[in-house]
């Protein structure tokens, strides 16, 4: 069973940086898939970034944060970090931190295809 904490959410200012972690604990972190997901009210769980175990040497962007997000992963720290710069107001969102053990190359946006959630961290971004 792998346990995921978020963190590293709040309140920034358009054009401004926020920097998620995500730590695991509970399994082999480094054989894991990891993704970061978001939610904003009364919208659908978004697929936004996502990275391969071991390595991490695949990843997947969504389309609305390609360029201005990075995912990266430090296996010896058992923890996945999100980069966000150039923050804009619709990226205002509960983010998820996901984790699965055998990937889905094709369908990895889909929150189904993950297996362990944590419980999220808010980011506001002000205009």
């Amino acid at each position: 069973q792998v346990q995921l904490v978020e963190s590293g959410g709040g309140l920034v200012q358009a054009g401004g940086s926020l920097r998620l972690s995500c730590a695991a604990s509970g399994g082999t972190f480094s054989s894991y898939a990891m993704a970061w997901f978001r939610q904003a009210p009364g919208k659908e769980r978004e697929f936004v970034v996502g990275i391969s175990n071991w390595s991490g040497s695949t990843t997947y962007y969504g389309d609305s944060v390609k360029g201005r997000f990075t995912i990266s992963r430090d296996n010896a720290e058992n923890t996945v970090y999100l980069q966000m710069n150039s923050l804009k107001p619709e990226d205002t969102a509960v983010y998820y931190c996901a984790a699965v053990r055998y990937w889905n190359y094709i369908d990895y946006a889909n929150s189904r295809g993950y297996d362990y959630w944590g419980q999220g961290t808010q980011v506001t971004v002000s205009s």
